[in-house]
């Protein structure tokens, strides 16, 4: 039976809604403006800065833009170890699951999960197959189990005990945490991270251990122990002996506390060191024999970098970087190349004693971004390229942060918005959604970096390949150029010419493309033709009608020719069997039916719901009527504008919530 739930609502916040009405943006070229008045003057929430920046100046000399890419079937030497279409997955700082006062996040509490998350999910789960999302960041170091707390908050911040250079706040959470987390695994296939305080070592607090092991049960695949602790002593955490072999030892009293605790069920999905690359070195844990001594309680190993910071304007702390300045160093092939490549040791050693390493926490800067450049599309371009990189020496995963509506470098930031459509999607979540069908679900994929054009860094490019054979070609242009003019050609050849096969280029490939006007265009981005929309625009699934371009080959001279324009990118499918867009899943989406603009209601089928966790029902008295109007509706708390929401119980119905 389906069923049909009455519209709940929830009170938001005023601090962002007025301040930024419309900021939409349009068509960029060479001219755009550092900044506007409006822009100068903002002070709202970053996540809606509407800073932008002057793209970077066309090269000189221009790059090649014309050159040859080719690909053999089969024995190609260099690729990667075999790679999940999960690989690009996310890292949710603790303190903003909820976000439960300016939009959700995730959800409110276990009894409501936000409809746009579920969808975004979604679509990455249907190009590949599942999702990896870690829950903590700095406030899980100080994060404490109660069982309750008032008006049915599943987590709560003291901000005037706020610690760190980045002023993280202590935190309180109950089980609803996890039963939310559940919760969305019912709807799509996420696994999670969770990580255990280690602020306090005498006695660990395994509550977050005991808990997520026993409500989440397989879906947690890992708890992290320890959060940078390279910097602890920086941060005045730890003395100043302490030393990788100091993080060593707390790691075994950690595995002996678990050891003696009947309550967990699973003490082999520890994960760490997750060095900030700051203090120390991964080597310097690696030399300790930290990986032989505990390989039987370590599911993966773990390293976090940012490859800049903006402390400065956002805590005082540090070095002023202007983001003009700084925004060319994300717009070329080395950006990626570099941070990657300080790892190269760390992920050989990984292989060599069969761990995987995944880069747990990472994104555009650390202190939350850059105004103008973590909100652009440069920073897709950015992110996506990373990631390929990250895979391509060997990383078995990349979690890339959300901090809330204080930072730039935002997925997704909900917002306070009055319409539906009220998602501000950000330029990493394309870069994820991309990432997911760049590898598919297979499983096996391999990728390659091809060098290509000479090694140009504004063109890199990169093959995916499939037991053995090549079955997408990935074709990045940074460059920004509203004339047309450094449009390039990749000219694509498999077999043939010396590689001593016979010619084996397909008669048509198809193509799709991630595109904008302008690297530091924001919103309104496009893949294969559909976007997010620009600012609070967005219920998470995508708009508008997919184009994907079919491109006839010229297989008497065994070459496609494949353009890519400036700025953009093309994903190149060989084969129509190389297409991954629901290689994972079956498309998957989470609706509304509309009846007025302010009132609706949806509805699932309870089979859905079945395995969905929740309130009981118990507590169904504090919701009282949800009639328009009611002063006894939505908690007690007068309608006003809201966000969708997911109301998971055990009616199993589905509510959305949202004027």
């Amino acid at each position: 039976m389906t069923c049909v739930v009455a519209i709940i609502s929830i009170l938001f916040l005023n601090g962002v809604h007025g301040q930024v009405t419309v900021h939409k943006q349009h068509a960029l070229g060479a001219t755009t403006s550092v900044s506007s008045a409006p822009a100068a003057d903002y002070t709202g929430a970053a996540a809606y800065n509407p800073t932008v920046l002057n793209p970077p100046p066309i090269p000189d000399p221009l790059p090649p833009m014309a050159f040859g890419i080719q690909l053999q079937k089969g024995g190609t030497p260099g690729v990667s170890i075999a790679q999940t279409g999960a690989f690009f997955g996310f890292s949710i700082e603790m303190s903003v699951v909820n976000q439960a006062c300016n939009g959700c996040l995730v959800g409110k509490n276990s009894s409501y999960i936000a409809v746009p998350f579920l969808n975004l999910m979604a679509n990455i789960q249907q190009r590949a197959g599942y999702i990896r999302i870690r829950v903590g960041g700095n406030t899980q170091e100080t994060a404490k189990f109660v069982d309750t707390l008032p008006d049915g908050k599943m987590i709560n911040k003291d901000v005037g005990s706020s610690s760190n250079p980045t002023q993280t706040p202590p935190l309180d959470y109950t089980t609803d945490l996890f039963i939310l987390m559940k919760s969305i695994s019912s709807f799509v296939n996420v696994r999670w991270f969770l990580g255990i305080p280690f602020f306090q070592t005498d006695p660990f607090d395994l509550s977050i251990a005991e808990q997520g092991q026993s409500i989440l049960g397989d879906l947690l695949i890992g708890l992290q122990a320890g959060n940078e602790p390279d910097l602890y002593t920086r941060h005045g955490h730890r003395g100043a002996d302490y030393t990788p072999q100091s993080y060593v030892d707390e790691f075994g009293a950690l595995v002996a506390a678990m050891a003696s605790d009947a309550h967990q069920t699973n003490r082999n999905i520890l994960i760490g060191p997750s060095l900030a690359n700051a203090d120390w070195q991964p080597s310097q844990v690696w030399e300790t024999g930290f990986v032989d001594t505990y390989s039987d309680n370590l599911a993966f190993l773990s390293v976090e970098r940012y490859p800049t910071d903006n402390c400065y304007a956002q805590f005082g702390l540090g070095t002023y970087r202007d983001p003009q300045e700084v925004f060319a160093n994300y717009l070329d092939h080395s950006a990626g190349q570099g941070l990657a490549g300080q790892y190269l040791d760390s992920t050989a050693y990984a292989q060599e004693k069969g761990k995987g390493l995944i880069m747990f926490e990472t994104n555009t800067a650390s202190c939350g971004g850059f105004a103008g450049i973590s909100d652009s599309f440069g920073a897709a371009l950015w992110a996506l390229d990373y990631s390929m990189q990250l895979a391509y020496t060997n990383f078995s995963g990349a979690l890339f942060h959300v901090g809330g509506q204080n930072v730039f470098y935002n997925v997704t930031p909900p917002t306070n918005q009055s319409t539906y459509h009220q998602w501000t999607v950000g330029p990493v979540y394309y870069a994820a959604l991309v990432m997911a069908e760049a590898l598919g679900a297979s499983n096996t994929s391999q990728i390659l970096d091809l060098d290509a054009n000479a090694g140009n860094v504004y063109t890199p490019a990169y093959a995916i390949y499939e037991n053995g054979d090549p079955v997408r070609v990935a074709l990045f242009n940074y460059i920004t150029d509203p004339t047309g003019g450094s449009t390039y050609t990749a000219s694509i050849a498999i077999g043939g010419g010396e590689t001593g096969q016979g010619n084996a280029t397909p008669a048509t490939v198809k193509v799709k493309y991630l595109a904008a006007d302008s690297v530091s265009q924001k919103g309104n981005f496009t893949w294969a033709g559909q976007t997010f929309g620009d600012h609070f625009a967005s219920d998470g699934r995508p708009m508008g009608n997919e184009d994907v371009q079919t491109v006839t080959c010229d297989q008497a001279n065994n070459v496609c020719t494949i353009t890519v324009p400036a700025p953009g990118f093309a994903l190149v499918f060989l084969s129509d069997g190389a297409q991954t867009e629901t290689d994972g899943v079956a498309s998957t989406t989470f609706a509304t039916s509309t009846y007025t603009k302010l009132d609706n209601t949806a509805t699932v089928d309870q089979s859905v719901l079945e395995t969905s966790n929740g309130h009981s029902g118990v507590d169904a008295h504090e919701f009282s009527s949800t009639s328009k109007g009611s002063q006894s509706g939505a908690i007690g708390v007068k309608a006003s504008v809201g966000m969708a929401l997911v109301a998971v119980g055990a009616s199993a119905c589905l509510a959305l919530l949202w004027h």
